[in-house]
């Protein structure tokens, strides 16, 4: 038997939700606008959950000078995507409040590189794929905070336009193999089973740390294992979106065995040779490390 859920007499056990549960596509309308003469304007910055993609986190050190180390350690927090544990970055509040730390009074700090999910607001957009589908489907929702009354200036365009109007497409695009990634992650579940250590470090390093993936991408490590072309390599070099977009086609075949990236004939031998000589050299300097220990008297032989 249904319940009323209007009716005062009857609490609604539903959890309130800002999510108007009705799946838009491009050409559905929604009615919004955002502008600094609203009264609730840089409310929504000042209680932000936003998580990153390597495209947000790119344009971000960017626009700070910075290195992507520097602001995953400054302006970045991790957090579990999944129950393995694999990492997500989100945008780091305010030491004293949950208020986006670039919000100013005249509005967003860093407004022309501002993150995805920023510019989607007040939409929210996901990634599905159907059980068996190779290609996986997107689709946008309204989000209705009590604070915003953007929803009520009389203004209505469709999901596409309102797209545009927020430069979101340029996003969306480069983010769409990194995305990738993670859909199948979740769609293969046990299948593919929990990513070791050394795979979670290298899914952190190529998605969020990009200046450290050049430096990976310049080593005799990857140079003896991967083939390639020079003009390629050059181009990872000065490129930063090419690298973005390499990591994920690296992080495919490291992680799904998807091989685009050629490797050479002898690089398992090369890999082997090359970690025994990083073996043999640890050993080597271990005795150095630790000899105070060593030639100090044991006190119990006296």
């Amino acid at each position: 038997m249904s319940q009323d859920f209007n009716d005062p007499n009857i609490k609604d056990p539903r959890p309130s939700s800002p999510v108007v549960p009705v799946k838009l596509g491009l050409d559905d309308t929604l009615q919004f606008r955002c502008h600094k003469g609203i009264a609730c304007f840089n409310k929504c910055c000042e209680n932000i959950n936003i998580m990153l993609t390597p495209y947000d986190i790119l344009r971000l050190k960017n626009r700070l000078g910075i290195t992507s180390a520097e602001f995953l350690e400054n302006h970045a927090t991790v957090f579990e995507m999944d129950a393995h544990g694999l990492p997500g970055i989100k945008m780091k509040t305010r030491p004293d409040s949950a208020a986006c730390q670039f919000l100013t009074p005249e509005g967003c700090g860093v407004y022309e590189d501002r993150p995805t999910a920023c510019r989607y607001y007040a939409l929210g957009a996901t990634t599905m794929r159907a059980k068996d589908s190779p290609t996986p489907e997107d689709f946008y929702f309204v989000v209705k905070e009590e604070h915003c009354l953007g929803h009520f200036e009389p203004r209505t365009l469709t999901v596409r336009e309102y797209r545009q109007e927020q430069g979101v497409e340029q996003y969306d695009e480069l983010a769409k193999e990194w995305r990738d990634i993670i859909l199948k992650k979740r769609s293969s579940g046990p299948t593919v089973g929990a990513p070791s250590p050394r795979s979670m470090d290298l899914f952190y390093l190529a998605s969020y740390d990009l200046d450290n993936f050049r430096v990976f991408v310049a080593s005799p490590f990857f140079h003896d294992v991967y083939d390639l072309e020079p003009a390629l390599f050059q181009k990872l070099l000065t490129d930063e979106v090419e690298l973005m977009k390499f990591a994920a086609r690296y992080l495919k075949q490291v992680l799904f065995g998807e091989k685009t990236i050629p490797e050479k004939p002898d690089a398992v031998e090369k890999r082997m040779k090359r970690r025994q000589e990083i073996n043999e050299k640890h050993k080597q300097e271990a005795p150095k490390t630790v000899a105070p220990e060593y030639d100090r008297p044991d006190e119990g032989n006296g």
